[in-house]
């Protein structure tokens, strides 16, 4: 039975469904978010277990070791930067890794998977961003700066302690129960913008998006999958994973695959590349996560921005 902290949010949700289609059992976290997500509803009380938690109370999280067989932890749940203040942020996070850590030793829990994310790369002069490429210490954005600290902690906990931590590297993620804005792509936004049969909003503070911009815009149905094989291989070879599609997509791809779907989307992008746009979007190298768990994206721009669309009409959050 494997444990998703902050298995109610986003990538949670969807690595629920993909540890779900593997054959594993799960127990998801939550702690504001109650609702449950209707691709979940039928898995509820039978393979799947929700139960309130908050990770920073150590007690609380040891106790669900005691009322579920736990043989394997995906940790997801994080305070958002921003609600609290900075100490507080730093607090609540750090409490919540060691206090998984923790739960891992005592459980005898072989594998735990931490959420980390593409932020760490920022600042190394590369197209194609591998694993194994030195990071600089230090940090524009507090999320990186959190999650690079995480990555060390962990690791040298789990060393000690006889159990694998798994860094998930994760890139830019978009689809269903996802945001409608996201501060760091334009994808959600355009996709949202031509449901609604609006065009999408560009105005400041947000950044505005060039046709031949992109990035590696992995659909979050491909995230969950990817972090479930990831948890659920017999065997790693290494202890950090990116998690991404693996290529660039161009807003222009994200664009055309919306027309095909909503031929009269106002969709109207700056031609070009943007001011200070580097020679080449880089990209997420995901040659370690196809190696080791046989994985390839399925969904394309294409069938993404059709899959989405398609849950959104069908009475979605907008």
């Amino acid at each position: 039975m494997i444990l998703i902290t902050g298995g109610l949010g986003f990538i949670g949700s969807h690595t629920t469904r993909a540890l779900l289609d593997l054959g594993e059992s799960c127990v998801l976290t939550r702690h504001r978010t109650a609702r449950i997500p209707a691709f979940l509803e039928d898995e509820v009380g039978g393979r799947l277990f929700v139960e309130p938690l908050d990770v920073t109370d150590s007690d609380a999280v040891l106790d669900l070791g005691r009322r579920h067989p736990i043989t394997g932890i995906v940790h997801l749940a994080a305070v958002f930067f921003g609600a609290h203040s900075p100490v507080d942020e730093v607090r609540a996070n750090t409490l919540g890794l060691l206090n998984v850590l923790r739960a891992a030793t005592e459980w005898g829990v072989p594998r735990v998977s931490l959420a980390s994310t593409v932020g760490v790369y920022l600042g190394v002069d590369e197209t194609v961003l591998r694993e194994d490429v030195p990071l600089p210490m230090t940090a524009t954005h507090p999320i990186p700066a959190a999650k690079k600290s995480a990555e060390l902690l962990a690791g040298t906990v789990a060393e000690r302690s006889g159990f694998e931590a798994v860094n998930l590297r994760i890139g830019a993620i978009w689809g269903p129960l996802g945001r409608p804005e996201s501060p760091f792509f334009p994808v959600p936004r355009l996709v949202h913008a031509a449901v609604r049969g609006e065009a999408a909003d560009f105005s400041p503070p947000r950044r505005p998006a060039y046709a031949d911009d992109g990035g590696d815009y992995c659909y979050v149905r491909d995230c969950g999958r990817a972090i479930a094989m990831l948890q659920t291989a017999e065997r790693l070879n290494h202890r950090t994973y990116n998690i991404g599609s693996g290529q660039v997509t161009k807003h222009t791809e994200v664009v055309e695959a919306i027309r095909t779907v909503i031929p009269d989307a106002a969709i109207d992008l700056p031609a070009g590349r943007g001011p200070g746009a580097p020679a080449e979007d880089p990209y997420l190298d995901i040659t370690r996560l196809r190696q080791d768990t046989g994985f390839t994206p399925a969904y394309d721009p294409k069938r993404a921005v059709h899959d989405y669309i398609t849950w959104l009409n069908a009475g979605h959050e907008r």
